[in-house]
């Protein structure tokens, strides 16, 4: 009944697809960058650290708002990104160690802000940490129509109750909607920078010969994945955001070496794993966005297997052909 007991009405079953599907899709499409930049750790550290800004942010605000919460996870993620390049340059401390350094401080910093300065709020450490798709659809936006244009939606059919309600019209839930807009955003910005991600991703001297800002296009990068993991908190969490970030990218370059298709292989990694994800949690009972996951991780060791590439049928498929040859030379 996941889809048939009225999936799109309040607390229905399809809203929590639907989100699951654009966070996987928003993080899937940064994640690619990162990985082909060798700097998924990153998504790691800027996934924690973030909570050091909202926490700033909700004392400087005294709000739990859209803006505010972007706003200080934003900067937050610039912070930590800056933080490690300063450790990693001003010492002998290589990358990685300098981005447990950061990750870890400012999280820590976040935690103590939370437990000292916020334990009176109605502020939720563990949605934070692991998300809470199950609130998802709780309330559903909508607009006022005027009597003529309802009395012709309704004459269309192809509404019912649970979308029309006299003249007013359901849309969709807050959270559903800003995923959406972020979702979007994060498209348009993919498709116009899409040379210079490339380019910068695979050689910054060679995008600075040809007149593209390198620095410029890592910071956008980075403001980037700070909006879209701050956007996916309430909904997967800060932990699990991680392998939302990371899991699409790696199946999808199991698959094929062209980005363009990786792209493509993205979205509908994020379609099949928040589907199957939905099912898995209806049927062990267990944290959605937790069951997107492993059923996002199962969708990796399919493509491991039947990897064109790098996969175990593959290179059996190789050492066969080597093998022919060599007998056939031999005779």
């Amino acid at each position: 009944d996941t889809w048939t007991d009225g999936p799109f009405a309040i607390y229905g079953w399809g809203w929590r697809a639907v989100m699951g599907f654009l966070v996987i899709t928003a993080c899937g499409l940064v994640g690619n960058y990162l990985i082909l930049r060798r700097m998924a750790l990153v998504g790691d550290a800027i996934s924690h650290s973030v909570l050091a800004g909202i926490a700033v942010a909700f004392l400087l605000t005294h709000s739990f708002g859209t803006l505010p919460m972007m706003l200080g996870a934003l900067a937050s993620g610039l912070v930590t990104v800056g933080l490690i390049e300063f450790i990693h340059k001003k010492s002998r401390v290589k990358q990685d160690a300098a981005i447990g350094i950061a990750f870890t401080s400012l999280f820590a910093v976040g935690v103590i802000l939370i437990h000292t300065q916020m334990k009176d709020t109605h502020f939720d450490a563990n949605c934070v940490l692991y998300g809470d798709l199950m609130a998802v659809g709780q309330s559903l936006a909508s607009v006022e129509l005027s009597p003529l244009l309802a009395d012709k939606l309704k004459a269309t059919g192809l509404t019912d109750e649970t979308v029309l309600q006299g003249n007013e019209l359901f849309l969709a839930p807050g959270q559903v909607l800003r995923m959406i807009v972020v979702t979007l955003v994060v498209i348009v910005l993919v498709r116009l920078f899409y040379k210079e991600l490339l380019v910068s991703s695979f050689d910054s001297s060679l995008a600075v010969s040809l007149g593209i800002n390198a620095t410029a296009i890592h910071l956008g990068l980075m403001s980037a994945l700070s909006i879209v993991v701050v956007s996916s908190f309430d909904a997967v969490g800060a932990i699990l955001v991680i392998a939302m970030l990371i899991l699409p990218g790696a199946t999808a370059h199991l698959l094929t070496q062209r980005l363009p298709i990786i792209l493509w292989f993205t979205v509908v990694y994020a379609f099949l794993s928040s589907v199957l994800g939905v099912h898995l949690a209806r049927w062990i009972d267990c944290n959605i966005a937790a069951a997107m996951v492993v059923a996002g991780a199962m969708l990796f060791v399919l493509a491991w297997i039947f990897s064109p590439i790098d996969g175990p049928i593959a290179k059996w498929r190789v050492r066969k052909t080597v093998f022919n040859i060599d007998s056939g030379e031999h005779n």
